[in-house]
């Protein structure tokens, strides 16, 4: 059995934050990542084009902004680089291929009994801590619907979390279901390789480019967001034109209000619009309905009870990353000084 203050469940981008906070405060620590190296989905299954669609002012974690000399948009070897060298200026030593079965709080104790499975040494480990970080991510698994007729279709079906490029589908159909950024981006990465690609847009969303969200953010620092939902919305008509008759619509709301309240974000796009415009990508399908979004309760994610945390799930992606970790320390060590 294994002690320490604070224990985190997760080795991505929030549990590694997280661990940098608390190293600065002096707290003792450890991580539990499942996988076998640390933010496996960057490493292990991130498709070979993808990029930071948020500018590098915004993607950096506590404690280390990123050097003026960085690319404003990082790739993602930009990106690990990063990673890696905030984890050697930190120390941090994540446990790895450890999966955690189960968590139950003690109140006699008042401690987290935390069990993991050491699938290395296959054995159960015990560790013990007064506060416990949930850092395992909004989006670590892949979901796929059951949709009637999938159980007999004989294709090939594949969850964006493990397509990596579309070298492999040239002169296949494909059809892409789902118009987020994953999906927009893996039917450009298809078409460009050459297969016969389709996409399904389910729900309205604002399409952006990557140079209007960083206008975006930035005037956010000096305007409302009504303004600047005005501002972009504007720009973006004069970019795209009306996108209607290609089966996408815009929801009622504005691209930085509807992040800030149910953590949906724009569409960031990469080159799809003028492929779907000529017709290079077709639109299969569209379904409407008022918003197309769940509700996400915010600005309370991340605290529960009995000293339980949560991070790197508001939706805000690496923002919301520094600001969960930086929330989450400060709470433990003002929780650590009254007693």
């Amino acid at each position: 059995m294994e002690e320490a203050t604070v224990v985190i469940v997760g080795g991505g981008p929030g549990g590694l934050a997280v661990s940098a906070c608390l190293s600065e405060k002096c707290i003792s620590h450890i991580i539990l990542e499942k996988e076998d190296c640390s933010v496996s989905l960057w490493r292990k299954n991130a498709y070979d084009r993808v990029n930071l669609h948020l500018a590098s002012e915004f993607c950096s974690l506590p404690l280390m902004p990123h050097p003026p000399s960085a690319p404003t948009f990082l790739s993602k070897a930009d990106f690990l680089q990063y990673i890696d060298t905030y984890i050697a200026r930190f120390n941090i030593n994540p446990l790895y291929s450890r999966f955690v079965e189960s968590a139950k709080y003690d109140q006699v104790g008042n401690k987290w009994r935390v069990e993991a499975k050491n699938t290395q040494e296959d054995k159960v480990e015990v560790y013990v801590a007064k506060f416990l970080v949930i850092a395992t991510g909004e989006n670590s698994e892949g979901y796929i619907p059951n949709v009637p007729g999938l159980g007999s279709f004989e294709g090939e079906i594949v969850h964006s979390k493990y397509y990596k490029s579309g070298s492999k589908y040239e002169s296949k159909e494909v059809l892409v279901v789902g118009c987020g950024n994953s999906g927009m981006e893996i039917a450009y990465d298809l078409q460009d390789f050459g297969a016969r690609t389709s996409i399904v847009i389910r729900n309205p969303v604002h399409v952006l480019t990557k140079e209007l969200v960083h206008q975006g953010m930035s005037a956010l620092k000096h305007l409302s967001v009504d303004v600047v939902d005005t501002m972009v919305t504007f720009l973006a008509d004069t970019e795209y034109g009306d996108l209607s008759k290609y089966g996408i619509y815009r929801p009622k709301k504005g691209p930085f209000y509807l992040k800030g309240v149910i953590g949906r974000s724009p569409v960031i796009d990469v080159g799809t619009i003028a492929k779907i415009k000529d017709g290079a990508i077709k639109d299969y399908k569209y379904v409407l309905n008022d918003e197309g979004m769940p509700k996400n309760e915010f600005p309370n994610h991340w605290k529960g009870d009995y000293g339980l945390y949560c991070t790197g799930l508001s939706k805000r992606g690496l923002f919301g990353v520094k600001m969960d970790a930086e929330v989450i320390v400060n709470d433990i060590n003002q929780t650590l000084k009254l007693h």
